[in-house]
């Protein structure tokens, strides 16, 4: 005791010589050491009873990148609400873990490969790919370590869950077949944002992640009405889009005026009068309901042949806060435009392909990158006359988050959970949290929960949980499987050891139950 009452005195005359920086250093490292010399994180846990847990499982961080100082703030965070719950009494488990899967992964991947993009993945080879994905995902683990022991983060990290494992994909599988029993799980056709680069949709929660404060193309364009010396005043910040305008739309109950305005006659909305150049004359009004059915010429060429296009539909989400009242609709690429086009009956028109890039029929900018396309497709639209102003809007537009690429709305098969069945629930339960500060939980989270949609779930990539549906491919018939021995039940020349991941989950022979196909 006497040595040990030395030894505590000698340090103490040591510290009080060290600078406050190394003072601060040295006093850490001493507690780390007492923590770990005494297992104090373990007796935290098994002292308490286990009949009173709060259990704990970290929203695991991706570790073929490097912890940021954004990681160290969670952490406290997360770390303050354990170290809470432990001192009044809960046997808190925290359970560790590792997100090995997705596109950090593969984009990091693709960086170290050279490899830019889907065609160039598969030209490499998904398998050998992948194996370079699992190569990857434990890069910065030693770094990790290290920043988790030195913010004094107490995690169980000899047993983490890893997202690549089997038996963690076995679990994600069990959960989806809950929700796929349930009704909750089916496939979509609908308008997605679609990131072109990575080739996959992304969710609301990802597109909240990448937006930023652009300048735009903000143009307006006449389209003229059949028969008549008189033309729709349209404005747009998507020119790429007016290839595939199939219909205009008007609030039914709105007013409209055709004016004339430098030499022209035109149609927009009389609230919106204002955005036209020069001397305005008003030669008369009528409601938006008298415009519906009125058909114009189309303002480019290459489906001038669809079947029910090109007329005016009523709709009420048109608005007169900007652009003219008339609202320009391509339903391949609008979540709006797509459902008044299935309601409707228009045609579908989708000239764009997965990498975003004009397809063949539109001759003029085929392989183009369409946001690339803007400056002459504008250009063309001047010179036909068809093009009334031309100018830019700063405004707030989505990016991948991963890539950085522009996102695009794109009409795209898809997987998605019904997230939409229980938003009722989910805004009453917020309303009874106690949040702090409240305006977070009553404010943005509220805003968030009642602007639910469902969520878009499946990526069209290649490391990661492969969505376990099986579509026979003679019957149709589409079989969720909730786990693997259930797989290997149905499966022929099944083998022992399986790796769930691509491409080998799509090279087996899986019977189906129904037909035999």
């Amino acid at each position: 005791m006497k040595r040990d009452m030395e030894d505590t005195g000698e340090k103490m005359t040591l510290y009080r010589n060290l600078p406050p920086q190394r003072l601060a250093i040295e006093a850490e490292e001493e507690i780390l050491r007492f923590w770990e010399e005494n297992d104090i994180f373990t007796r935290s846990v098994e002292e308490r009873p286990a009949d009173n847990p709060f259990v704990f499982y970290e929203g695991p961080p991706t570790a073929n990148g490097r912890p940021g100082v954004h990681h160290a703030l969670s952490r406290t965070i997360k770390d303050l609400v354990c170290r809470y719950r432990t001192m009044h009494g809960h046997r808190v488990i925290r359970k560790a873990g590792w997100d090995t899967h997705g596109l950090p992964v593969e984009i990091e991947v693709e960086h170290q490969l050279g490899l830019d993009g889907k065609d160039q993945i598969e030209k490499y080879g998904i398998a050998a790919f992948n194996e370079q994905c699992r190569k990857s995902v434990f890069k910065y683990l030693d770094e990790w370590l290290l920043f988790t022991r030195k913010l004094g983060f107490w995690l169980d990290l000899e047993n983490p869950y890893v997202t690549f494992y089997n038996d963690y994909i076995e679990s994600v599988w069990w959960i989806l077949k809950q929700f796929w029993d349930q009704g909750m799980l089916y496939e979509g056709h609908k308008v997605v944002p679609y990131c072109p680069r990575c080739g996959t949709a992304l969710s609301s929660h990802e597109v909240s992640q990448g937006y930023k404060d652009v300048s735009d193309p903000s143009i307006f364009i006449r389209l003229k009405i059949v028969d008549e010396d008189v033309c729709f005043l349209v404005w747009t910040t998507t020119p790429w889009t007016l290839i595939s305008n199939v219909a205009l739309a008007v609030g039914p109950d709105f007013d409209y005026v055709r004016v004339r305005n430098n030499g022209d006659v035109m149609i927009l909305a009389e609230a919106l009068v204002h955005v036209l150049d020069g001397d305005v004359e008003v030669l008369e009004t009528v409601k938006g309901e008298n415009l519906i059915g009125k058909h114009y010429e189309p303002c480019f060429p290459y489906f001038r042949d669809s079947d029910d296009a090109f007329r005016v539909i009523g709709a009420d989400w048109v608005t007169l806060t900007e652009g003219t009242g008339i609202v320009h609709m391509a339903p391949a690429f609008g979540e709006d435009d797509y459902n008044a086009g299935k309601r409707e009956n228009l045609p579908f028109i989708q000239p764009v392909d997965a990498q975003g890039k004009f397809t063949g029929e539109v001759t003029k900018w085929a392989g183009r990158f369409i946001k690339d396309a803007d400056p002459e497709i504008m250009a063309d639209l001047d010179e036909r006359g068809i093009l009334y102003r031309r100018g830019e809007v700063t405004h707030a537009y989505p990016f991948c988050w991963r890539c950085d690429s522009p996102l695009i709305y794109y009409a795209r098969r898809s997987w998605y959970i019904k997230t939409t069945a229980f938003k009722d629930l989910l805004i009453e339960a917020n309303s009874k949290v106690k949040w702090y500060p409240p305006e977070v939980g009553e404010n943005r989270f509220a805003r968030w929960l009642e602007g639910n949609v469902d969520w878009a779930l499946s990526r069209e990539r290649y490391w990661g949980t492969p969505l376990n549906i099986w579509t026979c491919a003679s019957c149709g018939e589409k079989y969720c499987i909730g786990d693997l021995s259930e797989l290997r039940s149905i499966s022929e020349a099944f083998p022992e050891e399986f790796d769930l991941h691509r491409p080998f989950v799509d090279e087996l022979d899986v019977g189906c139950p129904e037909c035999g196909g």
